[in-house]
């Protein structure tokens, strides 16, 4: 019988996901279920104060870490979620990213979370990813709009939407563990997508479906579009 694989042993590295109401759970909790079993891996939910915060499905998170008590982390990620838009202006949360930022070893996100990060400034200059619908506004941010489920452009990983953060996962556990790490995680979680339907980009999607995915998006697209120019007038 051939020996068990042995994980590597590696120093503690601190990755934090920022938590704030009416996050898109998913944007976080795929990844960081990836991350969190990457050896060394300490985990650190963040957000203004150590309370329950509510997602947008409903049910709470709770933060491990305030802004204050939060550790100069390795790994640094924001999740998307409509709640975000709050947020393209807050100094408080644009300062705690751009702190963070300075002495992070990655500056990544998931979905329209690197909209956030370009309302930092923390994008300009770097090619990202971000959520088909929102793609463009990433021009409005100062990056560079660059298609990809995974998008990396040097210290910076940005991941496509929601779902797109199981590979962002996967493809970070590689850069901080190796490969072979990242595929027996890919393994131990059974990640062998499936869909039961053609249609989960717009390039496959029926006329018909896009359209109303659309129009169902519609208000949030504007709102964070309008939420991107404000904080990229407020950066120059």
């Amino acid at each position: 019988m051939p020996d068990a694989p042995v994980l590597p042993s590696t120093e503690p590295i601190k990755i934090g996901f920022l938590m704030y109401p009416m996050v898109t759970a998913l944007d976080a909790l795929g990844p960081a279920q990836i991350l969190s079993a990457v050896p060394g891996a300490v985990m650190h939910y963040v957000w203004k104060e150590k309370v329950p915060v509510a997602s947008d499905s409903g049910y709470t998170i709770n933060p491990t870490h305030d802004f204050e008590d939060c550790p100069q982390l390795d790994v640094i990620c924001v999740p998307g979620g409509f709640g975000q838009v709050e947020l393209m202006n807050d100094q408080a949360v644009l300062d705690f990213l751009r702190t963070q930022g300075q002495g992070a070893k990655y500056i990544t996100a998931v979905c329209t979370g690197s909209l956030l990060l370009g309302a930092a400034g923390l994008l300009d200059g770097y090619e990202a990813s971000c959520h088909w619908a929102w793609h463009d506004q990433l021009a409005l941010v100062g990056a560079t709009p660059k298609h990809g489920r995974v998008v990396r452009d040097r210290n910076r990983m940005t991941g496509g939407g929601v779902t797109a953060g199981i590979d962002f996962g996967l493809t970070l556990a590689a850069e901080l563990a190796g490969e072979d790490v990242a595929k027996l995680l890919q393994l131990s979680f059974e990640y062998d997508p499936q869909p039961p339907f053609t249609g989960g980009h717009p390039t496959k999607a029926e006329p018909a479906t896009l359209e109303l995915s659309k129009a169902f998006m519609a208000e949030g697209v504007a709102s964070m579009a309008e939420a991107a120019r404000q904080a990229q007038a407020t950066k120059e």
